[in-house]
């Protein structure tokens, strides 16, 4: 099955940024649509963001001036650019992909494959 690895996070004051990555092991990232989630400690998860198999943008809509997706075909990887995060950003980042194209983005049951996730931590 397909192995998604997340990198990127640690820990960052308030109003940076982090770039998270995600890869997916033995598999071309354009083959599949990809998602973030975060969960914080004591919360649900939550969507981020995802990219389409078709290559449009789905944002929650609170993070969209903020947050930006991406894929990096040369590299086989999905990003997601953080700016002006704040201290209510920490959580655990996860990565989802889904082969499938036509799917509701923010619902965690339209990913087949997730990765382990990546700690955010925005200090005051």
């Amino acid at each position: 099955q397909v192995q998604l690895v997340e990198s990127g996070g640690g820990l960052v004051q308030a109003g940076g940024s982090l770039k998270l990555s995600c890869a997916p092991s033995g598999r071309t990232v354009s083959n599949y649509a990809v998602g973030w989630f975060r969960q914080a400690p004591g919360k649900e998860r939550e969507f981020v963001a995802a990219i389409r198999l078709s290559g449009g943008l789905d944002y929650y809509s609170s993070l969209k001036d903020r947050f930006t997706i991406s894929t990096d075909n040369a590299k086989n990887m999905v990003h997601l650019q953080m700016n002006g995060l704040k201290p209510e950003d920490t959580a655990i980042y996860y990565c989802a992909a889904t082969r499938s194209a036509f799917n509701n983005w923010p619902n965690r049951s339209s990913y087949d494959y997730w990765g382990q996730g990546t700690q955010v931590t925005v200090s005051s």
